[in-house]
C-alpha cells in the first residue's frame, strides 16, 4: 500500500532545489519506498497558519512558529534554511538608523515568521509599528512609499537594492553580534501522529527519504538549479544559484549539534522577549540509524 504524504513548502528556489527529487511530476528520482510525496506550494506565513491545525503531513515552518505547533509536529534533522552570519534584511527608501526606523511603519511578511521574531528581538517586541504585507510585495510597497521600511525575506534579500532601497540592518549579522549563533529561519517538520497512523519508525523512515532528497539535489546541483529556476520570480540563473547557495548548506543536510543549539538559543530568546510560547516540547527526528541508499537511488 502506498501512503500519500503532502510536503508543504514555499515557492522559492531553495525549497524547490531540495525537494524535486521526491516531488517532481516526472519523478521521483529517488526510491520513495511505500510513500508518494506531493508538493503543496504556499507562502511561509500561510504554511505557518496551516500547521496550527496539522493539515499537512510534512511542512516547512518558520523556526519561530515551532513552539506554537510543537504538540502536532517534530522537526526533521534536514531541510532547514539557516543563515550563517546573514539573514532577512531590514530596508528603507532612505538611509536610517535603528532608532529612526523604530518610528516608522515597517512592512513585515507575517507575525509568525522568524524574520518578524528577529525584528522583535532587535527593536523590542512593542517598540515599532508594522503592517503585514505578502512577502513578495514588500519591496514594491516600500519603494512606492506605502510603508517607510520593510523586512525582506527570500530572494528579496538579494534584490532590494535593484529597487533603490537602502539596507538598515541584516538580521543575521545583528544576531551573530548579539548571540554568536547561526540564525535558524526555516525548518522542516513532520506530523507526530504519523508514527501511530503508519507504524513505529515512520518518522525516522520519512526523514531518511527527505535527507536523501536533499543529498541528491546537492549532488546533482546543475539540474537542481534548473528546476529551482521555475520558482525564481524574475531572478536570473546566477542570482538564483547565489540564493540557493546561501540557504541550502551543511545545516540543510543535517542540523547537527550546532544547528540544534542555534534553534534552541533563538527560541529561548523569543520566549524571554514574549514573542513566542516556551518550546517545552521541541524535538528533532533524525534519519533511520544505518539507513542505506544513495543519491543514485
Amino acid at each position: 500500500m502506498t501512503h500519500l504524504l503532502r510536503l508543504g513548502h514555499s515557492p522559492d528556489p531553495d525549497d524547490a532545489f531540495m525537494w524535486w527529487p521526491l516531488t517532481a511530476a516526472d519523478g521521483p528520482f529517488i526510491d520513495p519506498g511505500p510513500y508518494r510525496f506531493e508538493a503543496v506550494l504556499d507562502d511561509i506565513e500561510s504554511l505557518n497558519a496551516r500547521a496550527e491545525s496539522g493539515e499537512l503531513e510534512i511542512t516547512a515552518l518558520s523556526c519561530a512558529q515551532t513552539p506554537r505547533v510543537q504538540d502536532r509536529y517534530v522537526l526533521t534533522s534536514c531541510g532547514a534554511s539557516v543563515g550563517d552570519g546573514y539573514g532577512p534584511k531590514l530596508v528603507a527608501r532612505r538611509p536610517m538608523t535603528l532608532e529612526e526606523v523604530g518610528q516608522v511603519t515597517i512592512a513585515v511578511p507575517g507575525e509568525r515568521t522568524s524574520a518578524f521574531g528577529g525584528l522583535c528581538l532587535m527593536l523590542g517586541r512593542n517598540a515599532f509599528r508594522y503592517e503585514v504585507v505578502p512577502f513578495d510585495q514588500i519591496i514594491d510597497v516600500v519603494a512606492e512609499g506605502r510603508c517607510e521600511a520593510g523586512l525582506v525575506i527570500h530572494e528579496g534579500q538579494l534584490t532590494f537594492a535593484d529597487a533603490g532601497l537602502h539596507l538598515i540592518e541584516d538580521l543575521g549579522v545583528w544576531w551573530r553580534r548579539r548571540s554568536g549563533q547561526l540564525l535558524p529561519l526555516g525548518v522542516n517538520a513532520i506530523r507526530r501522529d504519523l508514527e501511530t497512523q503508519l507504524g513505529v519508525g515512520t518518522l525516522a523512515a520519512v526523514t531518511t527519504l527527505l535527507r536523501r532528497s536533499v543529498q541528491h539535489a546537492m549532488t546533482h546541483r546543475a539540474e537542481s538549479i534548473e528546476r529551482a529556476l521555475t520558482h525564481a520570480r524574475g531572478m536570473d540563473r546566477a542570482r538564483a544559484a547565489e540564493f540557493v547557495d546561501l540557504y541550502v548548506n551543511r545545516w540543510t543536510l543535517e542540523f547537527g549539534e550546532q544547528g540544534e543549539a542555534a534553534v534552541r538559543v533563538f527560541l529561548e530568546a523569543l520566549c524571554r522577549a514574549g514573542v513566542t510560547p516556551e518550546a517545552t516540547g521541541l524535538e528533532f527526528v533524525g534519519a533511520a540509524v544505518g539507513a542505506g541508499g544513495s543519491d543514485a537511488d
